[in-house]
């Protein structure tokens, strides 16, 4: 680690996103691993107001950073002074996600290694209470002035950082600024513990909060590799900054394959309704197909939006899945197009067909409808997917019960799939049509995995 030199940088800024929100005053101490040898501190003109709450925070108000430069007019000048250097911070990617959406803006295009001195300190003086810098530099009998400016901020955290490197006697600061670290990307509050105990394996993971509560839940093929993707990259997005910050856990469950983590999530968020999950959280089926008899006697079938609760011969996740149903029961069945409506129906209401002249005979046509309601109702039928498991000593078992998904779980190898009662080794779960297409299409792909039985 000789000859490297260190910029160790504090920001303070007028919300808590990179993409939302400005920096209002930066301090850069360049630290040559012994000394702090150069020093830049200004206050920034955000050009936009300071909300209240952080002004009583920091105590910079909207009347200082009046007549302060603009981050365009010292960007060159920070610019400089980073090049080259290590990035160091207290809970280095905020800073370090600001410090570089603002030089971007202002046209200068830099990246740089980065150190969190917050997880070397976890490292290095393990066993704390909290590694916040007010709490840690009080652990640590380590002097802080002004406290939330920049400058303060910076030089306490030029004098832990000057600390730790003289504790460092294991090399932790050494191995943590290499490439591939994934210290360097992990959230400022997750235990890297929680992130090496991950598997390369399918399953799904969670995230919890600092109250121990799951924010979010999501399924991988490879547990290591899809946590650490959350991890990556530079967006400035406001949610993107806030998920990060709420992670200070995680935890998983392998599953023996993808589609088994698919359906586990899709059950895990149901259950947990994490804060941080949107894309499956709303699994209710919006479209149906209905049966209804007008007053002439004649049957109807349509497709349309289903009200909340209501009964329907079958339910959809899209108009489109409904369309083309109701289009092959139409052909294989040969009912007649004007007893027939595509996707024109809301919440059940029906319309009779205006044209009178040459219907067909009431009894041929009815029937026809029946028969094609039957058909459906005749693929409900029970199966299993039976795959590979989590070690040799066993398989997986997924199980649709009268066409709906009931639940999975695992059977011992040994086990004769032929005679036994495979129901009593899967764990119920309960479904929904997304979940249902899920495992129909998969059943599609490989039918040789599927077992069709009178269970």
């Amino acid at each position: 680690m000789n000859n490297l030199l260190y910029a160790i940088v504090d920001i303070e800024t007028t919300g808590g996103n990179a993409s939302g929100s400005r920096i209002t005053e930066i301090a850069i101490l360049i630290h040559d691993g012994m000394n702090v040898i150069e020093r830049f501190e200004t206050l920034v003109n955000p050009e936009r107001e300071i909300p209240l709450p952080i002004s009583a925070l920091t105590g910079i108000s909207n009347d200082m950073v009046r007549a302060a430069p603009r981050f365009q007019d010292v960007a060159e000048t920070v610019y400089t002074l980073l090049c080259g250097k290590i990035f160091v911070a207290h809970s280095v990617n905020f800073d370090y996600s600001f410090v570089r959406h603002q030089l971007q803006q202002a046209g200068f295009k830099w990246t740089a290694k980065k150190l969190c001195t917050i997880r070397a300190a976890r490292k290095i003086r393990p066993g704390l209470a909290s590694y916040g810098l007010g709490n840690l530099c009080r652990a640590l009998e380590i002097p802080i002035e002004n406290r939330h400016r920049a400058g303060g901020d910076a030089n306490a955290t030029a004098i832990l950082f000057s600390k730790l490197l003289a504790w460092d006697v294991d090399g932790v600061i050494e191995k943590m600024l290499k490439k591939a670290a994934h210290d360097q990307r992990l959230p400022p509050n997750l235990p890297p513990e929680d992130f090496e105990k991950l598997p390369s394996k399918p399953g799904v993971y969670y995230f919890y909060n600092q109250y121990r509560k799951v924010i979010y839940v999501g399924k991988a093929v490879n547990l290591k590799k899809r946590v650490a993707s959350h991890f990556s990259g530079h967006s400035v997005k406001q949610q993107r900054q806030h998920f990060l910050r709420d992670i200070h856990g995680i935890s998983f469950e392998v599953c023996a394959t993808e589609l088994m983590a698919l359906l586990l999530e899709c059950v895990e968020i149901k259950k947990l309704w994490p804060t941080y999950n949107t894309a499956l959280k709303r699994f209710e089926p919006k479209f149906g197909l209905f049966e209804y008899e007008a007053r002439n006697g004649y049957r109807y079938l349509a497709v349309g939006k289903r009200a909340k609760l209501q009964r329907c011969v079958r339910e959809f996740g899209t108009l489109y899945d409904g369309v083309e149903t109701l289009r092959t029961l139409v052909d294989q069945f040969a009912i007649d197009q004007r007893f027939v409506k595509f996707g024109l129906v809301n919440n059940g209401e029906f319309y009779v067909s205006s044209e009178v002249s040459n219907l067909p005979d009431l009894r041929k046509h009815n029937r026809k409808v029946q028969k094609a309601i039957n058909f459906l109702a005749q693929q409900a039928y029970s199966f299993a997917i039976i795959d590979k498991g989590r070690s040799a000593e066993e398989r997986s078992c997924i199980w649709v019960e009268d066409g709906c998904f009931y639940g999975m779980g695992y059977l011992p190898s040994s086990l004769d799939i032929a005679t036994a009662t495979l129901k009593k080794y899967v764990t119920p779960y309960g479904g929904n049509p997304y979940m249902l297409q899920l495992v129909l299409s998969f059943a599609k792909k490989y039918p040789e995995k599927v077992l069709l039985q009178q269970f």
